[in-house]
């Protein structure tokens, strides 16, 4: 039940000067511990609710712990709710209200007639089990409000939520609010004991208000809002915390229409679950008078050095005490839950800690407050959250009557062995060890951590202050002993590595120290620490090894790179103009690949034959860099000097494959369409070895080439190759391209055919769109490969 102060550190920055520790390992370290925290702490709040659950039904039952938990159990399957909202409701009221409703209210009752209710398992099970487990965390009215606008606002279009709790006299506070304004909020906070408030009324009948038509609503009841038509349709809900219904919960739209009977179903299941947690930190309103006596008490308790609580007895309707009431706590009191201090006032003494049902500790207290002697009890052990994480201590209780109250204080017991042992797990877990020197005497102290670093034993003491330079290797020696020698003349802290010889080599060592003045201001004692840094040193020292490699590396692969990319563009020269060749126009665009890692393999050719046809070749050699460039220079200039000889296209093929086959890289292949234009006939002679096929454009509609047969060249060595042909007209366009154009790493290559051919049959006011408007409708801004594109029209009488 004492919250103990968390012990922090940070990693320690690295001892050379300037060391800057990684701040997105860092940030990513911090974010994993605030997840795990959270996640720690929502199942010790859940185990909590369960815990304050099953004290309730032993105090009010007399059974043991595991029949109550059973009894959960047992409820919450038959009633088809999960265990915690179980948990909730039987917090609220330890028998669950039913959900029911008049068939025939009166004309003068604030509740309309109700449809047929839907069956339980209609109810949004998934959304209450939702609600349920963000009730975990609920800190009081206010925040229970936050939280239901949360849940319920996508679940039944809640856009408002207001909590009512009934004052002694019979008037209304806000004790809760969300998705109104503070100013409303204020106008609102006190409602008198008047009729026709609608709040006012579902508590005083005990039945849920649906307020569904603004207009007839406002001449029967007197509506929150200015102007009231901001909220056309309201529920107001009675909350059962315990034997009456004292709290009313209202649900706010700004949707018109009535409540389905799904959605009121929902609203009522969500109300008898809202009864566990305003029970828990109590949403009634104190007794008039009584405000200001309870805080003067609570400011006294927030002062005192101690774990104790003040306590009201909570008596049954037979006069038995059944439960305390908690009055006031100072802030080193915490609960099962982690919650302290002012967080625990008003809630039951075993809804916080409901293992103490039956425990000497609950029986000390009844009969203390019978009037006996102050209870004093054996220790005992507990389990509690301490900075987030649940820990066995042992503790002592101590009870004693305070006028109708009780005091009740604890005791934290804490052994020094185990403060040792964390001391000591934290130096062998960061490979340190603490040292201080009294400089008036000589003498010095060193943990046990110092010595096995330093490999020094334990029977020869301490090494003076003076003489621990002489450890350091001879080069470290003229910085440790100057840093040490300001440590003690001029009290300046010193943060220093050196290194020293050991059995196992040389050992990277730091040493962190700073001086204690007396009243003068003159150095009289030091104390630090020193650090082993050997594996960090080793690691950093592998990691500028790396680095060198990898700049090495770069610097090769940078000059392959201009290498080939020269070599290509000697190789493959781009033309400025479109070429004009046997009555063709040809537009040529080459495009290298955007990532910038190394140039590619894709080509083309475009020239006039002896004999007055046109050849066109597109090609493109798998891979990249000087082997692709290389590959690329002999099947081109090999392909245009066999063809310029008389082979036929397929005879090319054939011959190129197996060149491929017997160059420098056997295991190479590439891509090519060959094509061969007659200007007599306008017939276009044309084969492919795994190429995409052309896309002929005519009269404003594009379609692909049908593909002769045609294998990858350096698939095999006995291929078969076939010629097609097509008659171009005038006005024809004819796209020849490397598979750069139409592919993207995400979809399959038809899409991406498609795409072309959308693109291309487009037309705008000039025509059809130029080859750069078409490249911009279908590439990729980023990331694609080499693209080369040869675009063959076949002018129009007249035109250029």
């Amino acid at each position: 039940m004492c919250h103990a102060q968390g012990v922090t550190s940070e990693p320690a920055l690295p001892a050379e000067s300037g060391g800057v520790p990684d701040m997105a390992a860092l940030t990513r370290v911090v974010a994993r511990q605030r997840a795990e925290m959270d996640r720690l702490q929502d199942l010790a709040a859940t185990a909590a609710v369960l815990e304050r659950a099953k004290g309730a039904l032993m105090a009010q039952r007399g059974c043991t712990p595991d029949a109550a938990q059973e009894e959960l159990h047992l409820r919450a399957q038959a009633a088809r709710r999960t265990l915690l909202e179980e948990c909730w409701i039987t917090l609220g009221a330890l028998a669950a209200p039913p959900h029911t409703e008049p068939t025939a209210p009166s004309s003068d009752s604030p509740e309309r007639q109700s449809p047929p209710q839907p069956a339980g398992d209609e109810i949004d099970a998934a959304a209450l089990g939702r609600l349920s487990r963000a009730l975990v965390r609920v800190g009081g009215s206010q925040d229970l409000a936050r939280r239901l606008l949360d849940h319920l606002a996508p679940d039944v279009g809640a856009d408002a939520v207001m909590i009512y709790a009934r004052l002694p006299g019979g008037g209304l506070e806000l004790v809760g609010h969300a998705g109104i304004d503070e100013t409303l909020a204020d106008q609102w906070g006190r409602v008198p004991p008047l009729s026709g408030i609608p709040a006012r009324d579902a508590l005083e009948s005990g039945r849920p208000c649906w307020l569904e038509d603004v207009d007839k609503d406002a001449q029967r009841h007197l509506l929150i809002g200015d102007p009231p038509r901001r909220w056309p349709t309201r529920a107001w809900l009675p909350v059962v915390t315990g034997a009456s219904a004292d709290v009313a919960l209202g649900i706010l739209r700004r949707r018109e229409g009535p409540f389905t009977p799904r959605v009121r179903e929902h609203l009522l299941a969500v109300a008898q679950l809202c009864a566990g947690p305003l029970r828990t930190f109590d949403a009634r309103p104190p007794a008039a008078g009584g405000g200001g006596g309870a805080e003067a008490v609570q400011t006294m308790f927030d002062r005192l050095p101690v774990s104790a609580v003040l306590l009201s007895p909570v008596r049954s309707a037979s006069g038995q005490v059944e439960d305390f009431r908690v009055d006031a706590a100072t802030r080193m009191t915490s609960d099962a839950s982690g919650r302290s201090g002012r967080e625990l006032v008003g809630l039951r003494f075993l809804e916080c800690w409901p293992e103490m049902s039956g425990e000497p500790l609950w029986q000390g207290c009844l009969r203390t407050l019978a009037g006996e002697e102050p209870f004093e009890g054996e220790p005992f052990a507990l389990q509690q959250m301490i900075a987030g994480f649940g820990e066995l201590s042992t503790y002592s209780a101590r009870a004693a009557r305070l006028g109708e109250g009780l005091v009740v204080s604890w005791v934290r017991h804490d052994p020094s062995d185990r403060q040792e042992q964390r001391l000591a797990d934290v130096q062998r877990l960061g490979n340190l060890g603490w040292a201080t020197w009294n400089l008036a005497t000589g003498e010095g102290d060193w943990s046990s951590q110092v010595f096995a670093i330093l490999e020094r034993d334990p029977a020869l003491g301490v090494v003076p202050l003076s003489s621990l330079p002489r450890l350091a290797l001879p080069e470290d020696v003229p910085v440790l002993a100057r840093s040490v020698g300001e440590l003690v003349r001029h009290g300046r802290p010193c943060d220093v590595p050196f290194r020293i010889v050991t059995r196992e080599g040389v050992r990277h060592l730091r040493m962190v120290a700073e001086a204690v003045p007396d009243a003068e201001g003159t150095p009289v004692e030091v104390h630090g620490f020193v650090q082993d840094l050997t594996a960090q040193r080793s690691a950093e020292l592998a990691l500028v090894a790396s680095e060198r490699a990898m700049l090495t590396q770069h610097g090769v692969l940078q000059a392959e790179r201009t290498a080939a990319a020269r070599l290509q563009e000697a190789l493959l020269p781009l033309p400025k103009q479109p070429v004009r060749l046997a009555g063709l126009r040809v537009d040529i665009a080459y495009l290298p690949a955007q990532s910038d890692l190394s140039v590619g393999g894709d080509w083309f050719s475009a020239i006039e034959l002896p004999d007055g046809d046109a050849l066109f070749v597109v090609g493109d050699v798998a891979g990249h860099g000087l082997g692709a460039v290389a590959a690329m220079a002999l099947l081109r200039f090999t392909a245009k000097g066999m063809i310029i000889t008389g082979s036929s296209l397929t005879g090319a093929l054939s011959r190129l494959n197996a060149l491929l086959l017997h160059s420098r890289d056997p295991h190479g292949s590439a891509t090519m369409v060959l094509a061969r234009y007659n200007p007599r006939e306008h017939r276009l002679v044309w084969a492919q070895a795994g190429h995409p096929p052309p896309l002929l454009l005519r009269g404003g509609e594009a379609r692909y080439l049908e593909r002769p047969y045609g294998m990858l060249l350096g698939a095999t060595d006995a291929p078969r190759y076939e010629e097609a042909d097509v008659l171009l007209e005038p006005g024809d366009r004819l796209l020849l391209y490397t598979d750069g154009l139409v592919e993207r790493p995400t979809e399959s290559i038809d899409r991406g055919l498609e795409r072309l051919a959308r693109a291309a049959a487009r037309r705008g006011p000039a025509g059809p769109a130029p080859l750069e408007r078409l490249l911009g409708a279908v590439l990729e801004p980023d990331g694609r490969d080499d693209v080369c594109v040869l675009d063959i029209r076949l002018p129009r009488d007249g035109e250029r």
